[in-house]
């Protein structure tokens, strides 16, 4: 099932379709997140984010999901910041070229290696996944954008997105560190 019908069938109530839509685009928001907020409050954000998008859903109008998703997660970040006592974070203010906001800088510098590290893992600058990567979740274009900026059908953009999200996933795996002994 495409983005798009996933969201359409959010709209309809189906919860299957949110945990679909999340397990596909929750890795990427959350590393996106992580260089706007400390990383305590990462997951928060990422939850309500997902919540949100559930109870938009009806409001959708196919511009793309990654880019309607990372527009609810920006917001529910400015969000979160105000509420925590920063009303001077703006929705403008978080983007992804800000330095993390975190008390510890190690955290900080460990959160932007372990994105650099799963980008690495899509192939050198200029390659197919790693220019759909840039071109879609970088800058937020739809798949139609993409498709004719790099010359392919729209399916063949459709097929490296879910390569890319794939391989961000696998490679964001290997930074999470163990909670417990159980591996939660």
């Amino acid at each position: 099932m495409e983005n798009d019908e996933l969201i359409a069938a959010m709209a309809g109530g189906d919860d299957t379709a949110l945990r679909e839509l999340f397990s596909r685009h929750a890795p990427w928001v959350a590393a996106r997140l992580r260089a706007v907020l400390p990383a305590a409050d990462v997951e928060d954000v990422l939850q309500e984010t997902f919540l949100a998008a559930w109870r938009g859903a009806g409001g959708y109008r196919l511009e793309g999901a990654g880019g309607w998703l990372w527009g609810i997660a920006r917001r529910q970040a400015a969000l979160w910041l105000r509420r925590r006592g920063q009303p001077e974070a703006s929705l403008s203010a978080v983007g992804v070229t800000h330095e993390p906001q975190t008390a510890d800088p190690v955290e900080a510098a460990l959160s932007r290696l372990e994105l650099a590290d799963a980008v690495e893992a899509l192939g050198p600058v200029g390659s197919p996944q790693r220019e759909t990567w840039r071109l879609m979740y970088v800058e937020d274009r739809a798949v139609a954008e993409v498709a004719e900026l790099m010359d392919v059908p729209e399916g063949t953009v459709k097929s490296r997105a879910h390569q890319v999200r794939r391989l961000l996933r696998e490679a964001l795996r290997r930074h999470r560190p163990l909670r417990d002994g159980s591996g939660r």
